[in-house]
């Protein structure tokens, strides 16, 4: 049977039009039993369309890693390391993963308490809620009545010593049922979203990319951002934005010399633009919660609109203020309602995603009687992302 691919059904809310090359839905494949011509298929599928799906899965925590690495075969640890986020009590991933014993590669996230699963005889799960990141959080009332927030948006990325993974497989083991939330921007834009209970919400770094405004793209093909060293320690004490994009600047990082122990050349500096292997398109891929610094290279010789250009010259900035205005003033638009797929899981949904080409978020609020589990899986990749090409910047700046 040929591999069939569909477009996932899209909310009401999207724009259609941006979403003509995003997500399919795979039937004719079994993801736990695959053909070497039947993955290629499905690799080129993956960075063509940055999501599928498979609905009605059985697929054990053994399966899980091996399609994860069937992507990237030289890759061997769990993105942020095996156990690592367990054994760092500062991090602010520490309470949303606790570690398939047998199969340290694949985490368990999710909510509520959960026995005898996959060699965990139990589990305590935490979903994560805006309520303790963010600097202002939604009302008790408006919680009640289902209104929720984007809790961060992210790459899966440890940007600290290992190189982002390539791509994240998750799988659905118990989803909990409830009525829809309303996801409020609550950043006087007045945006708000419909959301299923317990949504995953994606956004194309691709689209992020193509509706910036020329000086933007400028910026942005130019462009490398510098991580913070463990910037999961180094962002606990901040808080985030109410769009879940970005930290809020008030000083409230940690001081680089109260971290963990770190070393210079372990920081990671990425290109602000990750080039896909298939496509050859270019996709704004920055997780702005972990940016201390921001440099830009100058614009190009004979590059012709010099004085609508911002930073001509370059620049390397390290305000953390300036850092994150620029940055979220290209990547807000990206998240408005109309260009976001908050997905609808049902039990035994498997989604793979292309880590190096969208953004994503958890969002929503459980209540603690109401256990979600789900296996996630992504693989400190065995190369660095690849930026634009000499090309890409003449053709961009």
């Amino acid at each position: 049977m040929a591999i069939e691919l569909l477009p996932i059904p899209l909310p009401p809310t999207a724009d259609s039009s941006k979403f003509k090359d995003f997500g399919r839905e795979v039937k004719g494949i079994n993801p736990s039993k695959f053909t070497p011509e039947e993955f290629e298929e499905l690799r080129q599928a993956l960075y063509k369309y940055d999501a599928l799906l498979f609905r009605g899965v059985d697929f054990t925590p053994e399966q899980q890693y091996a399609l994860t690495k069937a992507f990237d075969p030289q890759s061997e640890n769990y993105g942020h390391g095996n156990k690592q986020t367990e054994s760092d009590k500062k991090s602010i991933l520490h309470p949303d993963l606790k570690t398939i014993p047998r199969v340290p590669q694949v985490q368990l996230i999710g909510n509520g308490n959960v026995y005898d699963h996959e060699g965990l005889s139990e589990a305590k799960l935490k979903h994560p809620s805006h309520t303790t990141f963010h600097r202002t959080r939604v009302s008790q009332e408006d919680e009640d009545k289902g209104v929720t927030r984007f809790y961060r948006w992210h790459i899966d990325a440890a940007l600290y010593n290992l190189s982002p993974p390539r791509v994240t497989t998750l799988y659905a083991v118990k989803v909990p049922q409830g009525p829809p939330q309303v996801c409020r921007y609550d950043d006087g834009t007045g945006d708000e979203l419909p959301v299923p209970l317990g949504t995953t919400a994606f956004v194309s770094g691709r689209t992020m990319f193509e509706i910036l405004a020329p000086e933007l793209k400028s910026v942005a093909v130019r462009a490398k951002v510098r991580y913070a060293p463990h910037p999961y320690v180094w962002m606990a004490p901040a808080r985030a934005k109410s769009t879940g994009l970005g930290i809020e600047t008030e000083g409230l990082e940690m001081d680089f010399k109260d971290l963990p122990p770190w070393e210079e050349s372990k920081r990671k500096t990425f290109p602000v633009l990750w080039k896909n292997p298939v496509t050859k398109e270019l996709s704004f891929q920055v997780h702005p919660c972990g940016v201390s610094e921001l440099l830009i290279d100058p614009l190009p010789e004979g590059a012709s609109s010099r004085e609508k250009s911002l930073y001509p010259d370059g620049a390397h900035l390290t305000d953390l203020k300036e850092v994150r205005d620029i940055l979220y003033r290209m990547q807000r638009p990206a998240i408005s309602p109309n260009l976001v797929y908050p997905h609808d899981w049902h039990e035994r949904d498997l989604v793979l995603f292309h880590n190096r080409g969208l953004l994503h978020t958890v969002v929503g609020a459980f209540k603690p009687d109401q256990v979600r589990a789900f296996h996630q899986c992504n693989l400190a990749a065995s190369d660095e992302p690849a930026g634009p090409s000499e090309e890409d910047i003449r053709k961009w700046a």
